[in-house]
Formats: C-alpha cells, sequence, structure tokens
C-alpha cells in the first residue's frame, strides 16, 4: 500500500514511512490488565519446528495479564474509524512494522493511529478508507488495542479477506525493542485470541498469506523476520508452535475477558 503523507510533524515522519513500507492530544492510555509479560527466549531466537509439550493449565484472563495490554482506541467516528465497518473475525494476521527507529515502539504507533497520521491513498482495488489502520501492536513490555475485534482493520490486502476477516497485529522493530521478548508477547496474545474467537492454528497467518492484487510483489515479505527467504517455512512453524504451547494452557477453559 502506497501511502500519501499530508502535512505530518518532522517527529513522526520516520515512524509514517516505516510503517508504509510494512503495510489529538498525548494518549491516554487505560490499562485492562496491568502485568508485565515475563517469557523470555533470550537474546536470540533459536527458530525449530513444531511446539512443546506439557504446558501446565492457567486460565484465559491469566495469560492476557502475561500479555500486559492496554486499550487505548482510535476515537470513533475519526480518521480510521470514520466508518462502522463490522466483522466477524475468523483469522489472526500477523505483521512487523520494519520501522527500526529509536522510539517507535507500541505507544507511539498507538498516538500515530489515534491522530489519523498513517495516511494512505484511497482508491478502487485499493486502500478503502485512505488510512492504515490494525488491531494490535506488540512490545517487549506491552500490547495496546486500537480497534475492537469486532470491527475491520486496513492492514493486509485492500477489499480481501485478509482485511474484512482477520485480526491484525504488528510487532515493533524499533532500536532497544528486544525482538525475542516481542515475540513472546504476541505469540500470548495470538493464543488469547484463538481463545476468544474460536479460531483455529490454521488460520494464525503472516502478512505474506494475503495476495494484494494490483502489486508487482503480491505477497509481502512480512513479517520478514518469521519467513525464509521470503515465504512461511521452519520459523513460521516455530511461531506457530509458540502459539500453540500457550493455546494448550488455556484451551478447554471458559473466557474470562472480551476485548
Amino acid at each position: 500500500m502506497r501511502a500519501l503523507l499530508i502535512l505530518l510533524p518532522l517527529s513522526i515522519l520516520s515512524l509514517v514511512a516505516a510503517l508504509v513500507s510494512c503495510s489529538s492530544p498525548s494518549p491516554e492510555v487505560v490499562m485492562v490488565k496491568p502485568v508485565s509479560g515475563n517469557a523470555q527466549l533470550g537474546s536470540t531466537a533459536t527458530y525449530v519446528s513444531g511446539g512443546e509439550s506439557g504446558a501446565s493449565k492457567k486460565r484465559p484472563d491469566d495469560l492476557l495479564k502475561e500479555v500486559n495490554l492496554y486499550k487505548d482506541y482510535i476515537p470513533k467516528g475519526t480518521h480510521a474509524r470514520q466508518y462502522r465497518r463490522s466483522m466477524n473475525p475468523r483469522y489472526i494476521t500477523i505483521h512487523s512494522t520494519q520501522n527500526f527507529s529509536t522510539g517507535a515502539d507500541a505507544r507511539r504507533h498507538s498516538l500515530a493511529l489515534k491522530n489519523g497520521k498513517l495516511r494512505a491513498y484511497k482508491r478502487k482495488g485499493g486502500n478503502r478508507i485512505g488510512y492504515l489502520v490494525w488491531h494490535f501492536t506488540t512490545d517487549q513490555d506491552m500490547a495496546i488495542q486500537h480497534l475492537p475485534t469486532n470491527e475491520q482493520g486496513e492492514h493486509a490486502d485492500f477489499s480481501g479477506p485478509g482485511n474484512r476477516l482477520s485480526i491484525g497485529i504488528e510487532m515493533c522493530e524499533n532500536r532497544g525493542n528486544s525482538r525475542s521478548e516481542t515475540i513472546e508477547r504476541t505469540a500470548k496474545l495470538t493464543a488469547y485470541l484463538m481463545h476468544e474467537h474460536h479460531i483455529p492454528l490454521k488460520n494464525v497467518v503472516p502478512h505474506y498469506h494475503w495476495a494484494r492484487k494490483g502489486l508487482s510483489t503480491p505477497h509481502k515479505n512480512c513479517p520478514h523476520y518469521l519467513m525464509d527467504n521470503g515465504k512461511p517455512g521452519a520459523k513460521w512453524a516455530w511461531f506457530q508452535g509458540r502459539v500453540n504451547h500457550y493455546y494448550k494452557q488455556i484451551s478447554g477453559n471458559h473466557r474470562y475477558v472480551s476485548l
């Protein structure tokens, strides 16, 4: 998706430029379940195929606490939420921001989305609303929710099922942010969303999965560090294994928290 940068403050130009390469006042962030995530893979993730067995059981809301989720919605009727487009999610789409700038964390992305800074060309067969928008952003410390999960985003494939039927999660890549901790937090959030919305593991997909019709490279190498030679392979299977590990911990339990 090609973005149209209109009157952007210099402080967020690098953020917008990087986001496009992948897909008001200061934000008042309301904490939903305040607890810091404690899972670590180490400074470098080792990619292996498959998941883990013998995971201990826990309640879904306990897993959500480990995600450290905050809600910071784009205000209704503004920017990317000018039109309410309902959705019954059937997929979860994983992205990476490809923004390596210092400070481009989940809070900074949330601020840009709330202020309508992530503009895009609105055109038939392309971006439908003139903005980029997704549901969650994760970093090493937290996850922030920008849209309710029953509203469509604009993060995957224009008018295709990736936008119409999937929850979008962007993983931060800013300098100083731990990639391994961000991946682990994303896996926990994904497992929780699978449980809440009855989404099977096979429907947890990378941005690559959705073809962007009309572009010279329809399948994007995203999230690039979970792809093998630009396509899903062993690294993506490893990530699905991490998601499945956490899903097994909460599967069979009742739901506790709605997003």
